[in-house]
């Protein structure tokens, strides 16, 4: 197992705090190995990034709500993420890993649902998770079933080029880390273009998220703004965004979170649109009450 880089264990508060209930779209939680075992082949632990750790993270940078994603480390054993749900209580949510809906019986879907599972992602696959085609159509049938949202993590290469498996879709499908378009192509970036198109159908949402990653150019990520202002601009009503804590696999210092809320704040300066990204979208998305 490669050796990733921690989080940083110091979160500050942005220049301003985000408007009331604001809402992290996606992090993660992990826990001692010795309590939530790591799945054979998982591609990184974290055993420090608990439940714990988030919400203080969460209360340094203003968040009030938020959408434990169950992590790769796991796979279909969710007990970290239950474990987390159950002692954030009810302004925090969850999303399943999909394979749980092809490995556990629907007694055990039924307690992810009463938690406040509301998704399934679907990881891509150099994480050690992946769906034959057969499989994906079968696990969305289920996801749908449930009235839960598709989440998709889009490939290193970007959306592009996995789009033709899931574009035809009609539930409500999450695309992650904005596609992961690349800053240096610009406007005609074909994951941005695809990521712009997918958006107007009104089914598709993103998330924004993973600027550190994406950028060429590093810190403050200058690069990814007009990026991400596109994918805003297409859809302001299905944006969200989040801080992908403990950014899993980083082979870099992870960033400061109250630098990525202000890299939010100049992806979006007007307090309206702000104030769809981070409350009233993830409302709409997650069923988090009014």
């Amino acid at each position: 197992m490669p050796a990733y880089l921690p989080f940083d264990p110091n979160p500050r508060a942005p220049r301003r705090l985000p408007p009331p209930l604001s809402c992290d779209s996606q992090f993660h939680v992990l826990g001692a190995e010795d309590r939530y075992p790591p799945r054979p082949g998982a591609a990184y632990i974290m055993p420090s990034a608990t439940w714990q750790a988030a919400k203080r993270m969460h209360d340094a940078i203003g968040i009030q709500r938020g959408i434990v994603v169950q992590p790769t480390t796991y796979g279909a054993d969710h007990a970290v993420t239950l474990d987390g749900l159950a002692a954030l209580g009810p302004n925090y949510k969850g999303c399943a890993n999909a394979v749980v809906l092809n490995e556990r019986d629907d007694a055990y879907i039924a307690r992810l649902h009463d938690a406040g599972v509301r998704g399934a992602r679907f990881t891509r696959q150099g994480l050690g998770l992946a769906f034959s085609p057969a499989e994906f159509a079968r696990t969305v049938g289920r996801v749908k079933e449930l009235g839960w949202y598709v989440k998709i993590q889009p490939e290193p290469e970007g959306i592009a080029a996995q789009a033709e498996m899931f574009e035809s879709l009609e539930c409500t499908v999450l695309i992650d880390h904005m596609g992961r378009p690349d800053p240096a192509r610009g406007a005609q970036d074909p994951t941005l273009r695809k990521m712009v198109e997918l958006l107007r159908r009104g089914n598709f949402w993103t998330m924004l998220s993973l600027s550190e990653k994406l950028s060429k150019t590093g810190f403050p990520w200058d690069d990814v703004v007009p990026m991400a202002r596109a994918l805003v601009e297409a859809a302001p009503d299905r944006v969200v965004w989040a801080s992908d804590w403990p950014h899993p696999v980083s082979t870099k210092q992870p960033p400061n979170e109250g630098d990525l809320m202000e890299l939010l704040y100049r992806i979006a300066p007007d307090d309206g649109v702000l104030r769809k990204i981070l409350v009233d979208n993830p409302a709409t998305l997650f069923g988090f009450k009014p």
